[in-house]
């Protein structure tokens, strides 16, 4: 029986997962940069209901993330095949009405002896926040700053440097660089 469900997660088309969920980020990108917020949100519901945006969003929390091992409240550190089956139907059936779990709550110690509360959410609420991440960031991407790169996927320090360097370079008061 579990093999079945090991059978079923390892076959999964990763790559085809991505590539679909790309796709449906890509039109709620170019719905928002022309304007069309209805059809962005529809399509948002949709990435929120796609199949492939579920496997991804529990593969990345179960197996991808650097915390995949730490335990929530409900005291659970990693799924198996079957549970993580599981937790995708979960997203399927309940994303409409999602209620977390809770938080537990781990003290750290502070240098100045001070303590702060390190709040970690269970797997499942980390996979519907993943999930809704996933729906949410290319509006956000559509409307943010083109010259902003701080926190942002798939910018760098490097991306920074590049513009300064190409902007320097274009410039009149670059003719240094051209030396």
């Amino acid at each position: 029986m579990s093999n079945r469900y090991s059978d079923l997660w390892k076959s999964q088309k990763w790559k085809k997962l991505r590539q679909n969920l790309f796709r449906l980020q890509k039109r709620v990108y170019k719905a928002v940069q022309a304007g069309d917020l209805k059809k962005a949100r529809s399509l948002q519901k949709l990435i929120l209901k796609s199949r492939s945006a579920q496997l991804l969003a529990v593969r990345q929390v179960t197996q991808l993330n650097k915390g995949k091992k730490t335990a929530g409240i409900d005291g659970l550190s990693s799924l198996n095949y079957r549970e993580r089956m599981e937790l995708v139907e979960a997203l399927n059936h309940h994303g409409h009405d999602w209620h977390h779990s809770g938080l537990r709550e781990i003290p750290i110690p502070k240098k100045n002896g001070k303590v702060r509360m390190l709040k970690i959410p269970t797997i499942a609420d980390r996979a519907w926040q993943c999930l809704v991440k996933l729906a949410l960031e290319p509006a956000h991407e559509a409307t943010f700053s083109k010259d902003s790169y701080g926190f942002r996927t798939g910018r760098c320090a490097q991306d920074v440097q590049r513009r300064l360097y190409n902007h320097l370079k274009a410039s009149k008061y670059g003719s240094w660089l051209k030396r």
